[in-house]
């Protein structure tokens, strides 16, 4: 008989700590808060390590005596920790549980609530939506069994602080609870409280080396207060919390200060610059303090995936009811990337212009061009299913679609030269043999009075890969021709996904900041390559579900059903 499995303790938070994902692919994340990255130097003493030193288990104590001197206190007053949120989990294990509660101000670090829920005990949460930390109200908040205040300056995620005065107030008008005193961005702050916080005698102060000294990979953080809260925190803790790799490269950090003078300096530039972004985005920031920005009153989702479309990661909170509104963008450390973040939030929110690709995305072309490519196959002998079609074109590089046909003919058993493929091609669609022309299938998709509203709004344009022929039959069939400042077609550039033909429209219309509505992998790398925000779309008679993996994967921002659906997106 086999052994039961075991029931969960269900007092532990219902839902896993979710790692913030981008629907897109970013190469500039902006979401962690991560510090700049440190030295080679510091790296390359990795090398430096002895075999013993791999061998032993790894004592924090060195560290720990290191920081005690740094900061003024005895060396029991001070707990190296895996990371500093490891510190938090042991205070909240030592110090919450039932009966007890701990005041949360919110939004805040979200681990310190799941830190308190599996103690069990209760949580009262205290509104904290300005620059400045709510004292009045948390100490409204407390009674006699409140045994933890959770003090988050520079808070996470909105950058506000609380003062020196307010921090005693805290102290003295709570003198049964103690102070969790997170400064984990306290380098980027007007004030390090830390030595106000260790006068207090039931304050505990956190840090860490992962934001100010760029080591967040490393989970090192430290613990600092009086001896007789230290020792408990130490008792309910594992024995070796942090590698010996870690210890070392943590060390050596300390021996460099003018680095971390130069990070806060360099951050807190780019922190300046990305409030005036939001500003000239008519979003406004908060005051910030820490190595972000935060911004309420937007659409938190739609931001999200929009720069992540322009391969730009950032913060953001979809289905929360109290941070749906909200992004939180981390500062760059090259000027580069900060010009490219705010390039990019200018993009979002102020495009120029809209660039359509058109087959499947104005013209429906599942009879005609999808079919000319069957029928073009079964010439030479090959059955190709439309399937296929779709999944060369989901490979990419495959924007021309005489050069599709001939690539599948080869590829399911057949033979031909380009050339003879595309001659069939053409007699097929152009109509030059027997039958129809199957150009005559093609329809329009989407209202041609939507495209003429937006056309008042902002610059338009078409990137395609047919000929221009082709395009300018279609744009005058359905009476478009009037709507599209230019039309890029084959002959003026290299196909998509080269960045080129994108480029080329950009120029021509003057505009520097546009969107582009494509339903092929090649158009969204094309729009990424050329700094344009990529917007996928369904194209009639493609599958959905894998159509939407394969756009998102190439980096689109979003996938629609109808491109008619970018209304609701544009500012």
């Amino acid at each position: 008989m086999s052994s039961p499995i075991p029931t969960p303790n269900p007092w532990l938070p219902q839902a896993a700590y979710a790692v913030p994902r981008h629907p897109a692919p970013v190469d500039l994340r902006l979401d962690g808060n991560e510090g700049l990255a440190p030295s080679d130097a510091l790296v390359d003493l990795l090398g430096e390590l002895s075999p013993e030193t791999l061998q032993r288990y790894p004592s924090p104590r060195r560290l720990e005596a290191r920081l005690a001197e740094r900061f003024g206190v005895e060396p029991e007053s001070a707990l190296v920790t895996a990371g500093g949120d490891e510190g938090l989990s042991r205070l909240c294990r030592a110090f919450l549980g039932p009966g007890r509660n701990l005041v949360l101000p919110e939004p805040s670090f979200e681990m310190i609530r799941r830190f308190a829920e599996e103690t069990r005990a209760e949580i009262r949460s205290v509104a904290y939506d300005g620059a400045s930390y709510p004292t009045d109200q948390v100490l409204e908040a407390c009674d006699a069994e409140t045994s933890v205040i959770a003090v988050v300056s520079p808070n996470n995620p909105t950058g506000g602080v609380i003062s020196a005065q307010d921090l005693r107030r805290l102290s003295e008008g709570a003198p049964q609870a103690i102070l969790m005193v997170d400064l984990a961005y306290v380098e980027f702050a007007q004030e390090d409280l830390t030595p106000v916080a260790l006068e207090l005698p039931n304050a505990v102060v956190f840090r860490t080396f992962s934001k100010a000294r760029g080591l967040a990979g490393l989970r090192v953080g430290y613990a600092l207060g009086p001896a007789r809260w230290l020792r408990v925190l130490r008792s309910i803790g594992l024995p070796y919390p942090v590698s010996a790799p870690a210890l070392r490269l943590a060390e050596a950090s300390l021996e460099s200060p003018e680095g971390v003078t130069q990070t806060v300096e360099r951050l807190c530039a780019a922190r300046e610059r990305l409030d005036a972004a939001l500003l000239e985005a008519q979003v406004t920031p908060y005051p910030s303090q820490g190595n972000f920005v935060f911004a309420r009153g937007v659409d938190g989702r739609w931001w999200r995936d929009a720069l992540a479309g322009l391969g730009i990661g950032v913060r953001a909170w979809p289905g929360s009811e109290r941070l749906g509104d909200a992004v939180r963008i981390s500062c760059p450390g090259r000027p580069e990337d900060t010009d490219r973040v705010c390039e990019a939030i200018e993009t979002i929110t102020r495009p120029e212009a809209l660039l359509f690709d058109l087959d499947g995305v104005l013209a429906d072309v599942s009879q005609s061009y999808r079919t000319a490519i069957v029928a073009t196959a079964a010439r030479f002998g090959v059955s190709v299913s439309r399937e296929q079609v779709e999944a060369l074109k989901a490979r990419g590089d495959a924007n021309n679609d005489w050069v599709v046909t001939w690539r599948l003919v080869n590829e399911l058993g057949g033979e031909a030269s380009l050339d003879q493929v595309t001659e069939v091609f053409e007699e097929l669609y152009q109509g030059r043999g027997e039958g129809d022309a199957l150009y005559l299938r093609e329809r329009l998709i989407g209202p041609r009075d939507l495209l003429a509203s937006l056309g008042e709004r902002l610059a338009l344009g078409v990137v395609t890969g047919r000929p221009r022929s082709d395009a300018e039959r279609f744009l005058s069939d359905f009476e478009l021709d009037g709507l599209f400042e230019v039309v890029i077609t084959m002959e003026d550039a290299p196909l998509k996904p080269d960045p080129a033909p994108v480029r080329r429209a950009l120029e021509a219309l003057g505009a520097r900041r546009a969107w582009m509505i494509g339903d092929t992998p090649d158009d969204v790398r094309a729009a990424r390559a050329a700094g344009v925000l990529p917007v996928g779309v369904i194209a009639p008679g493609s599958p959905r579900p894998s159509t939407t993996e394969t756009l998102l994967g190439a980096g689109a921002a979003v996938v629609l059903d109808r491109w008619d659906q970018l209304q609701e997106r544009l500012p």
